[in-house]
């Protein structure tokens, strides 16, 4: 959530930034303003009213105890009345703070100074690609593969729960398992605290990342006891902080963890969301940090540099893309999107995106820490995914295919315990 303050310094400025997301939101600005003009004008008439009750109250005090009987009572019938304009004041101010937050909520982030404007995926900057685009002699998509080597069984995940369920079985379960195995022991190795995150979470801390009510049709939701089954492990991971205060010298703070996630992924069709393309239910390893203002890019290129060196490690070839505006998620600032050439498919596949959600998030989440001056100041927060474990299952068994079965990535081999699925 953008911070009123922030709003209210550069106006102008927010809406140019907010204008790159390819919408206008001068009206929602606006409104958010005059809200929080009513909300501080009835604070003020609260507060001084509140003064002059408890002056008053003190008097008659003192006139009591001076037996000034009548005085004081007279005095009394003017404390009532005091009383209930201030009660009506609080609950208009509940009413302004209520009114406010609802218009905030449907502020998204405003793009930082580097993300292109645009509307679509269309407007994406590409800035860097890795490798060269496998040259296969067979090129077989993955659920095919998948069937040939019973590796994943996508009907059976039909019959079981539904479409985009799928049932890993033998080394395709195994190839799943050591991919995570990897992906937690690098993250480790990179300084990252592991986590083991519950996968229900409750309201507020969907509110607390962005991800209610912005998406809450695409999540699943557990009505009787109001719980969301998790869409990635940032949700529970960075709820972590909520509601703390952190102290400046544990910047950065730097956690990691495997979850399974849970996307209704409503309204999608076609080939792109066949096999592992688009699932229902996945596994994901992300990472999280909260960091100083100051560190908050600095730490997204980090970021990008360590997803990448997971893709180069597993020999998979990459490209970078910078996300436009319209393409940027609601609570990032800024976003790289990871993307793996699939061969078979002749498509790319994103894998991963890293995002720099600067203040939004903390303010939501009211995750602060004390600077210098001992002022409490809103932390940075980002997360990657490191990584999306479907798509990099594709990735491999489609990149990595030959006629006499798949070569299997060497960094996996220890994990798994075998060099070629046939």
């Amino acid at each position: 959530m953008l911070l009123i303050h922030d709003i209210r310094a550069d106006k102008e400025g927010i809406i140019a930034r907010l204008a790159k997301r390819g919408k206008d939101f001068t009206d929602l600005v606006n409104r958010a303003l005059t809200l929080d003009d009513k909300r501080k004008s009835t604070q003020v008439e609260l507060d001084t009213i509140l003064a002059e009750s408890n002056k008053i109250s003190k008097e008659i005090g003192q006139l009591f105890a001076h037996k000034k009987i009548e005085e004081a009572n007279a005095m009394k019938a003017k404390t009532g009345e005091l009383k209930e304009k201030s009660n009506e004041l609080s609950e208009q101010l509940k009413s302004v703070e209520t009114d406010l937050l609802e218009v905030l909520y449907q502020i998204p982030n405003a793009p930082g100074a580097a993300v292109p404007a645009g509307k679509s995926e269309a407007d994406n900057k590409i800035i860097f690609e890795h490798g060269e685009k496998p040259n296969l002699t067979q090129k077989q998509p993955h659920w095919e593969l998948c069937e040939k080597y019973n590796l994943i069984d996508f009907e059976l995940g039909v019959k079981i729960t539904g479409a985009g369920f799928p049932v890993y079985r033998g080394k395709g379960a195994r190839l799943q398992r050591a991919l995570i195995n990897w992906f937690l022991d690098k993250g480790r190795d990179a300084g990252f605290e592991e986590i083991q995150p519950p996968i229900l979470v409750n309201e507020a801390s969907g509110i607390g990342t962005g991800q209610l009510p912005d998406k809450e049709g695409q999540m699943y939701h557990m009505e009787v006891d109001n719980l969301y089954a998790i869409p990635t492990g940032e949700v529970p991971i960075t709820n972590i902080y909520r509601d703390v205060i952190v102290k400046e010298a544990d910047f950065p703070i730097k956690n990691c963890g495997h979850s399974p996630c849970f996307r209704r992924e409503a309204g999608s069709y076609g080939k792109d969301v066949r096999g592992l393309n688009r699932l229902h239910q996945f596994d994901k390893v992300e990472i999280v940090q909260v960091v100083h203002p100051d560190k908050s890019y600095e730490t997204l290129e980090e970021m990008s540099s360590y997803v990448q060196g997971l893709l180069k490690d597993l020999g998979l070839q990459y490209r970078v893309l910078l996300l436009c505006g319209g393409d940027t998620g609601f609570a990032s600032a800024m976003t790289y999107d990871m993307e793996v050439w699939s061969a078979a498919q002749e498509m790319w596949l994103e894998v991963s995106s890293v995002s720099n959600f600067e203040t939004f998030q903390a303010n939501r989440l009211k995750l602060r820490f004390k600077n210098s001056e001992s002022k409490n100041e809103y932390a940075h927060t980002l997360n990657g995914s490191a990584l999306a474990l479907p798509r990099i299952m594709a990735s491999i068994l489609e990149n990595f295919q030959t006629p006499d079965g798949i070569i299997v990535p060497e960094v996996l081999r220890p994990y798994c315990g075998f060099d070629v699925i046939d």
